[in-house]
């Protein structure tokens, strides 16, 4: 007599396009290891019908959904409570239905810390932070690489006052943990050598450079670009020629979605496993 099946618990992530996503396998594979009953796909909404399509996961039992390009602000903007780290961000990435209502997270910010500190080895605590652009993907890291007390954060931008917007913001949150934070437009940085420099600007997309000094490199200096690909980024290959180590993003993709399984489940799966087999995929050429 063959075993009842498992009722398994719908999440998936939503996005306008989707089809690319990697988080299905993802948390296939969290699901697997820690033996959670998880079913979780992908979800296509149009841009302008982000709300019903929500609504109607919900409707059909669905318990959580990872949000990406381009929802994050409407995310926000639904959610009827939100985690310090969403409400900072002004950005959801991560929605958890239950008898409380809709509750807001943003898992981006701890995905790139845990990655720097644990899978890279690389400590914040008392370090030198270089952080390049001031958009939603920089507003995500700020308050959970300031939560590691690094001893300076600097933020600079093409456009020196949402650098500046950036600074005014966390500016208790830094003096909680006596941290140096400051900012503006990268020709006006000091040339200082950091310990880690970010870059959250999307110009790795279309292989353009952030402003940056090149003395902030060193050969010391971690260079983590918050985006991936197969094959190293622009910034990641310029940080090298400058004696930097540089590291992509795939580990933030893994660990951030090992945060949301988390908020979903109260249970932390294990990243490195997962991450170890995107780079395997990733290093195989498309349609070997």
């Amino acid at each position: 007599m063959s075993k009842p099946a498992i009722a398994r618990d719908r999440y998936a992530v939503i996005g306008n396009p989707i089809a690319h996503s990697k988080s299905p396998l993802i948390h296939a594979r969290f699901a697997e290891q820690t033996g959670e009953p998880v079913e979780y796909g992908r979800l296509l909404a149009p841009v302008d019908a982000f709300v019903p399509h929500v609504r109607e996961f919900i409707e059909t039992g669905g318990r959580g959904l990872n949000v990406t390009v381009p929802f994050k602000l409407d995310a926000h903007a639904l959610a009827d409570t939100l985690s310090s780290r969403a409400a900072a961000a002004g950005a959801v990435n991560t929605l958890r239905f239950d008898a409380a209502g809709i509750y807001g997270d943003n898992t981006d910010g701890f995905g790139l810390v845990r990655d720097i500190e644990v899978n890279l080895g690389v400590a914040l605590a008392g370090a030198r932070v270089l952080l390049l652009g001031a958009g939603g993907a920089a507003r995500g890291v700020v308050l959970p690489v300031l939560e590691r007390a690094p001893a300076v954060l600097t933020i600079v931008n093409r456009t020196a006052a949402k650098a500046e917007a950036l600074v005014a913001q966390f500016a208790q949150a830094a003096r909680d943990v006596g941290c140096r934070l400051g900012g503006g437009a990268a020709q006006a940085m000091e040339p200082v050598v950091y310990d880690v420099i970010v870059n959250a600007t999307a110009g790795s997309l279309d292989g353009a450079l952030p402003e940056c000094d090149n003395r902030a490199f060193g050969t010391q200096t971690l260079a983590y670009d918050m985006m991936y690909g197969a094959q190293p980024t622009v910034f990641m290959q310029h940080a090298r020629t400058l004696g930097a180590r540089a590291a992509d993003g795939l580990g933030m993709l893994v660990e951030q979605a090992a945060e949301s399984f988390y908020v979903w489940r109260g249970v932390r799966p294990d990243g490195a496993p997962v991450l170890a087999e995107l780079r395997k995929q990733l290093a195989v050429p498309d349609g070997a």
